[in-house]
């Protein structure tokens, strides 16, 4: 059942452990470090920055702060070659065409200056997710995987979360009227500009311990078994010790927990944990690698 957030007259919560608690809520256990970033990011109006391996809970964490504060959530993915046109906004020529068209056939072509002008009305406006989310304050802005963005999108990201304002030539500026609680997630396969960092509160992101992790999965998937899900967590967090070229985050356990579950398993033994290692792995290097190990690395001994 979603616990609300204990709040203030000023609407925020009260402190970090009743933002922890009604995060608990949601399915997701944040460990206090994290609650209390989360929480100053709120309180704040700072861009959250977190960091840390795929798979720990960066992406998650800005889903569950939508679902308790009751806030839109805007993801914008990032990848090379993003350009700000792709986060912010574009005109749909399509419309903007059968809008002309149509202006022509009624004669208002006559008026050139008022017809450009027509053009460029909001309704032709296409949004992208930097933009959705300072017209819908309050919101939750999500940056997945800064990282994977160039240098000049980096450079732009750092004007736009300066002051939340966007400039549309053709309309005005657009300025939140409530900052957006603004997530920035990173796997760090490349470091982001310290001038972005400094815009942002950091919190370093993971892997949860053995009592917690079993915890999220307890929670998070109630039909599992209890023997089940500390084997998995004893299995997953003997992994991530190997060198792999991808070492099983929350998600993955997840994943080979339920996939344990749907073949009946109550209890983890090592023919299904080796029939079972694509849900867990996703590298064949890795796969090949950890069915040569000796039984214990996968039945969590």
């Amino acid at each position: 059942m979603l616990h609300l957030v204990s709040q203030t007259t000023s609407g925020l919560p009260a402190d970090p452990d009743a933002l922890a608690a009604a995060l608990e809520g949601t399915g997701y256990l944040p460990d206090q470090g994290l609650a209390t970033a989360a929480y100053l990011a709120l309180v704040m109006h700072r861009p959250l920055f977190l960091e840390g391996e795929a798979g720990v809970g960066k992406t998650a964490l800005a889903h569950a702060l939508a679902q308790i504060t009751g806030r839109p959530i805007y993801r914008l993915q990032c990848y090379e070659g993003l350009e700000a046109s792709q986060a912010l906004y574009d005109w749909d020529f399509g419309r903007q065409l059968l809008h002309l068209r149509a202006a022509e056939a009624a004669h208002a072509a006559d008026d050139p200056a008022r017809l450009e002008a027509s053009l460029y009305d909001r309704r032709f406006l296409l949004a992208r997710p930097l933009l959705q989310a300072l017209e819908d304050s309050p919101s939750v802005l999500l940056i997945d995987e800064v990282d994977r963005a160039d240098d000049e999108f980096e450079a732009f990201l750092l004007e736009v979360l300066s002051d939340f304002t966007i400039s549309i030539p053709e309309l005005g500026t657009v300025r939140a009227e409530t900052p957006p609680l603004v997530v920035l997630t990173s796997n760090r396969t490349r470091e982001v500009h310290d001038a972005l960092k400094r815009r942002c509160l950091y919190h370093w992101l993971a892997h949860p311990d053995f009592d917690r992790e079993v915890a999220i999965l307890r929670r998070r998937l109630p039909e599992v078994t209890e023997q089940l899900a500390r084997q998995v967590a004893r299995a997953t967090a003997n992994l991530r010790t190997l060198d792999l070229l991808k070492p099983p985050g929350i998600a993955e356990a997840m994943d080979w927990a339920t996939a344990l579950h749907t073949l009946g398993a109550r209890e983890l033994d090592p023919d299904l944990a080796a029939r079972t290692l694509g849900a867990v792995l996703k590298y064949r290097e890795d796969t090949e690698r950890v069915r040569g190990l000796p039984a214990e690395a996968l039945t969590g001994g």
